[in-house]
């Protein structure tokens, strides 16, 4: 009996699926062996009903062949759609994890700037804790009224100009016999002498005729307005030897390269830049600190004559300048008695304190003002030299309060005499040149 691969040529494939014969249950557990006895089994029927069930066998078969086909196809196709949301999945899982660790990293980035920003405004804090406060604030202490002194007559005989700078050093002018610079450490017990020579007046490099005021750069170096001199003299850090850097030695005039008997100057906070009373010549000069003899300088106030008005000073004494508060000149006029605000370059001023040519001795007035000083909360302080006394004038006020002094001259604790300039060490204690006592005092913050 011939298998059913050689009927008409055909191969009729293995299969493990139930399919049907003349609507018989067929299963398809079968061997070779098996179909040779389903074939054989159909051969005792007529040739015409074999073939036919043939025929039905192998459309089964195809039938069969095309749906596990179809099936095999179905499941490639389901495995390629999972396989490509598995990548997709996957896809997402890693941006995930990097979106995740980027954002961790700007996490700690924005803690540790964070923790920055607290520790610089805590420092901040700190700073302004341990400041001194604004005297003119409500219920604030101001100053002890009696003094101590720092230098005496033992020492200093003529005080004039003083500085004091980040160490707490005061530097002090001597004018006249000793013609010198005094430099006393914060709390010693005497000075020394770093420029000039001792009772000594002369026009040499290394010595001064009536020296008015001092200042010193944030790198040591000594600045001395020397009155008769008509110059300004630069003393390099350690050196006893001078340099001119303003002003030409013993020609007084009115030129921009010259003076006609300077007083008081200040400089700006970096040290690049002075700024002179040229007291005879109604004005205010700059220079830089690195300028020569004989360099012109540049006006920065006044020069109009000496007068009472808004573009004109009177006989300039006193001067400072603090660019961190104010962009102005706060200029003392000796004659006028009022102390001037004015932006450098501009020309014309305003009076912020006493009565334009009224000298007098009630809160609101001056006589003969020479030293001034500002401070961080812009309260102005003026050595008020004829009246004895020092006043404060809180910001945008024009009624002193007498913090020095009593107005009348003396030399007890509680006493000045014609005290000539102000300074202030780092905790607000008020220093005075008390020039007619030949002494410096201090009057400690309370």
């Amino acid at each position: 009996m011939p298998h059913a691969s050689d009927i008409h040529g055909k191969y009729i494939p293995h299969h493990t699926n139930k399919i049907y014969v003349d609507d018989r249950p067929f299963h398809n557990t079968y061997n070779t062996s098996s179909s040779d006895e389903l074939i054989t089994s159909r051969s005792s029927s007529s040739p015409e009903k074999f073939e036919n069930d043939i025929d039905q066998l192998e459309d089964v078969s195809i039938k069969e062949h095309t749906v596990h086909s179809s099936a095999q196809g179905f499941w490639t196709t389901k495995k390629l759609i999972i396989l490509i949301c598995c990548l997709v999945l996957l896809a997402i899982c890693i941006a995930v994890a990097v979106v995740l660790v980027f954002m961790l990293r700007k996490t700690d980035t924005t803690s540790t700037t964070t923790q920055t920003t607290t520790t610089a405004t805590t420092t901040t804090s700190t700073t302004s804790t341990t400041s001194p406060p604004n005297p003119c604030s409500s219920g604030a202490l101001r100053w002890n009224t009696t003094a101590t002194t720092v230098l005496s007559s033992s020492q200093i005989l003529s005080p004039s100009g003083m500085y004091i700078d980040s160490s707490n050093t005061l530097f002090v002018v001597d004018e006249t016999p000793n013609a010198v610079v005094w430099k006393l450490l914060y709390n010693a017990g005497s000075a020394t002498n770093v420029a000039g020579v001792y009772q000594s007046i002369s026009s040499t490099s290394d010595r001064f005729n009536y020296p008015q005021d001092v200042y010193v750069d944030p790198s040591g170096n000594i600045y001395v307005t020397d009155y008769y001199n008509y110059r300004v003299q630069k003393f390099a850090s350690g050196s006893s030897t001078g340099t001119t850097i303003a002003g030409i030695t013993l020609s007084g005039g009115s030129g921009l390269s010259q003076f006609n008997g300077l007083r008081h100057m200040t400089g700006d906070s970096n040290g690049t830049y002075i700024y002179v009373t040229d007291y005879n010549n109604q004005r205010i000069m700059r220079y830089s600190t690195s300028s020569t003899s004989g360099t012109n300088g540049v006006l920065m106030a006044g020069n109009n004559g000496a007068g009472n008005s808004n573009t004109t000073l009177y006989y300039p004494w006193g001067i400072h300048y603090l660019p961190s508060v104010s962009n102005d000149l706060f200029i003392t006029n000796y004659y006028g008695h009022t102390v001037m605000r004015w932006t450098p370059g501009a020309s014309s001023g305003y009076f912020v304190v006493g009565v334009p040519g009224v000298s007098g001795q009630t809160p609101t007035l001056l006589n003969n003002p020479m030293g001034v000083k500002i401070d961080t909360y812009l309260n102005i302080y003026v050595a008020d030299t004829s009246n004895n006394r020092i006043q404060l004038f809180c910001a945008n006020s024009q009624t002193g309060i007498t913090i020095a002094g009593t107005g009348q001259s003396g030399n007890s604790a509680t006493q000045l005499n014609v005290p000539e300039s102000v300074a202030f060490d780092s905790a607000m204690n008020l220093y005075v040149a008390d020039a007619g006592n030949s002494r410096v005092q201090r009057f400690a913050k309370l």
